[in-house]
Order: structure tokens, then sequence, then C-alpha cells
């Protein structure tokens, strides 16, 4: 996975060296000689991700990183910082200022690569998203999370819990691999701590990978513990979907550190999934009654009489009208008007099965869609709903009275048998059949049959269903 890399170091043999290094992997790369121009280009580019060397000639990397947390342009852009071997309190400063992570010179490439990859798989969706504010970030990446310690010997549970709980503000909950993996252990924690043995560290790998791959655990952030020995099966732990990876034995203050960008960046992902979620819930619900819209029932209606045309099964569509809506509006406002669509959404919704599909596809207009359902079995449905409306007047907010409604039905049947078939004829072969009218124009005609039936309802009367028989029958 290639991406656009903002390489930051005072000296230019090691821009080019890093270059060189990223190139093999296809990575597009721009760089920086101070942090000024880093800040600058980060603004502009927007990169995938930052390296920057700890020390750059007007201000530490340190300084940087801060301002490239601050700025909301540059808040989310993962920072990587490399720094000196022999300073180990680096790590400590660099975490603190906000990177997400710290790498020791010369950095390892297989190492490097993988990181990377990692970082540009969590952040691909970022490219779909919109880089402001949103109003519950920074401040909700602040709040305490649930935290699951799973040290590969339980007898070190307790000595990793009594570090690092002064720590840190997050609730920390020791489990065995049993309880992690288990559907039904509880609030699932939004960070893993695994430690691997170091006579078997492949196992903590799948542990890793099974949390990962399953539904509940796999947007957790997972942070993996391996021992010395086992260094070189890092760069295997971040494609396997690590989100970081410490040294054994447990460094308490360096795990509170890391905890800040895991969840930043988990969180983050979390918001923009809900994003998502809501955007696509909002392209296809009706916001007032948060039934389907027409834009979802029309093709789930085009989908249905296909799938009856080829099994022969019946199926029904009802067209829905609250009769003299409009008196409503005028008498009560539109207020009253709304609660009244809500109150009466509700009851027909209520009266349908979990398999019906029920839209709102106009002002007070409603489409329903039964499958598998005979003509009288439709009819007699249509007519519970229209006694389930009329029954009970609708009490209007804030005691301003109630309204007496009642809705007109249309129906229309397609698919399966109907009058015009004759009883020499097998299942699924009918004479003039709805059913044989797929696609967009079979469920255009279906509709428009099912609002002939709903005028007449309305002519003869209202509050009453009305059948209409297929005119090529």
């Amino acid at each position: 996975m290639a991406g656009r890399i903002l390489i930051v170091d005072a000296v230019a043999t090691n821009r080019i060296l890093m270059k060189v290094k990223l190139a093999e992997a296809c990575h597009t790369v721009a760089q920086a000689a101070d942090a000024r121009g880093a800040l600058a280009l980060a603004r502009s580019l927007r990169p995938d991700v930052i390296l920057l060397d700890e020390w750059l000639p007007d201000a530490p990397g340190t300084t940087l990183c801060r301002a490239l947390r601050s700025d909301p342009a540059t808040r989310d852009i993962p920072v990587l910082i490399t720094a000196e071997p022999d300073d180990p309190a680096a790590l400590h400063r660099g975490l603190a200022a906000g990177a997400d992570a710290v790498l020791a010179k010369p950095v390892d490439g297989l190492l490097l690569h993988a990181r990377l990859r990692n970082l540009l798989r969590a952040g691909a969706e970022a490219e779909f998203a919109l880089r402001e504010d949103d109003g519950g970030g920074a401040d909700a990446d602040d709040l305490p999370a649930l935290v699951a310690l799973l040290p590969h010997r339980p007898d070190e549970a307790p000595r990793w819990r009594a570090a690092l709980g002064p720590l840190t503000p997050h609730r920390l909950a020791v489990l065995s691999r049993a309880e992690a993996l288990a559907d039904d252990a509880g609030p699932v924690p939004e960070v893993f701590v695994i430690g691997a043995d170091p006579a078997d560290p492949g196992a903590a790998l799948r542990l890793l990978a099974e949390l990962r791959s399953r539904p509940a655990s796999r947007h957790a952030a997972l942070c993996l513990g391996l021992p010395p020995s086992a260094a070189g099966i890092a760069a295997t732990a971040f494609d396997l979907g690590a989100d970081d990876v410490l040294t054994l034995p447990l460094d308490a203050p360096d795990l509170a550190l890391r905890l800040a960008p895991m969840l930043r960046r988990k969180r983050r992902a979390d918001r923009l999934r809900a994003s998502v979620r809501d955007g696509m819930r909002a392209s296809v619900r009706d916001p007032l009654t948060g039934l389907f819209n027409r834009r979802y029932a029309l093709p789930q209606l085009v989908r249905l009489a296909d799938r009856a045309a080829s099994n022969g099964q019946p199926f029904a569509v009802l067209a829905l009208d609250l009769d003299r809506f409009k008196a409503v509006n005028d008498r009560w406002g539109h207020a009253a008007g709304d609660a009244v669509l809500v109150e009466v959404a509700q009851r027909l919704a209520d009266g349908l099965r979990p398999a019906d599909l029920l839209a709102r596809i106009g002002g007070e207009e409603f489409l329903v869609l039964l499958p598998a359902t005979p003509l009288e079995r439709a009819r007699a449905l249509a007519e519970r709903l229209c006694r389930r409306v009329d029954e009970t007047p609708v009490l209007l907010p804030m005691g301003a009275g109630r309204v007496p409604v009642t809705i007109s039905i249309g129906l229309a049947q397609g698919g399966g048998q109907t009058r015009g078939q004759t009883d020499g004829q097998t299942d699924g072969q009918t004479d003039g059949q709805t059913g044989g009218q797929t696609g967009e124009a079979g469920a255009a005609r279906l509709l428009a049959r099912a609002d002939r039936a709903l005028f007449a309802a309305k002519a003869a009367g209202r509050n009453k269903v009305t059948v209409e028989v297929d005119d090529a029958a």
C-alpha cells in the first residue's frame, strides 16, 4: 500500500537514503529540512505519514510534533520520530509529544515498511473524511478506556496492573485468552495488551490475529509485547494487525504513553465509521418517521417482483394515504401534522410482519411490500391496518387535543396465481400474471395499479381498502 510520506531531516544524505528506502514500496516522498518548512508542507500536502528526526536546526522534533497535534489540519496525521539508539529517554519524549512511535536509528527497513503499511491501512478511510474539527474529536480521545491486560503468565498480571494503574486514568482488566475471545464476556475493551511467551511467541501472534478477525474486537487497538529474543517478528505483528509493539519485560511508563496514540487512532476510526453509517442511514431513511424512503423502497419492489417471477410466489403492494391530511395541517399546524405522521407510521409498523417493508414515499403517502402473500391474506392485513389507524385518535403534543385519523389503501397483487390462471397451468405459469413483469417497468406497473386502487378507495368514501385487478387478466 503506497502513501504520501513527508521526510523531515536536517541532513540531506539522511533524507536521500530514506527516500530510496521508501521508493522500494512505491511511496511518494516529500522532504523538509527544518520544522518551519515541515509544518508548511504538512498543512499543504496533507501527507499520510510524517517521518521526522528528533533534532532539527530550528526546533526539536518533539516541538514540531506538538505543533502538528495542535493544528486541526494536521492533528490526525501519524508521526514517526527517529532518535539516537543510545538515548533511552527519547522514546518517552517522543510519545509524550504525541508521536505514534519512536524508531531507533538506523531504522530497520522491514520494521519501517510494516509500520507504514499498518498506519496506511488504518488511515485509508481518512481520504473520505472532512479534514476539520468534528466537535467530538480531541476531547473524546481523552476519555478513559477499558484496557485488557493479557500477560502470557497469570502470575505476571498483578505486577502489570499495579505498575500501570497509577500512571493512567484507564480502567484495567486482566483477561485470559479464553475470556478475551469469549462472545459474552461483557464490555469489549478498547485496547488489548498481549504479552508473548518467550518459548512460543507465535501463540501471541495467533491470538492477535484472532482478535483482529472477530466482529466484537475487530476495531480494538492491539498492542503486542515481545521478548528481546523475538524482536524479529515485530514486522509480522504489524502486518497481522498490531497497532503497536513493545519490548518485554513490561515498562509501565512506556505503555502508559503508548496508549494515547493508539486510542487516538482507534477512536478517530470509530468516528469515521459512525459517520459513514449515519450517512448511509440518512440516504435510505425518512428523517421524520425513521421509515425507509422512496429511494430505498422502489428498488426493493423491483427485486421483489423479480424474485416472484422466478419462484412463482405471490406478493402484494399497498399504497396508503392519510385521509384529509391537509385539514390537519391547516387547523392544528405543521407540528401537529408531523406528530400525526410519526404516530401513524408507528401504528402501521406495529401491524406488519418482520418480513414486510414499510416506507414513506411522499408527504402523507406510504408504501407497503408484502412478500409471499396471497391476495386474500393481503386484503385482510390491509383492512387490519385501516382499523388500527382509525380506532384511536392521535394525541397531539403539549395537550393540544386529539385528532381522528383514517387512511385509505390501494392493493395490487404481483407474482403467483391471479384470476387469469387456469387449473391446467403449473406453478409459476400464469395468464397475465403481474409477476411476469420484471425489472423497473414491471415494478412501475404494479405501483401504478396500487395507486389506481388508492384513488378508487378515496372516491368510494375513504378509510377503506380497494383492490386493483390486473388489467391484463
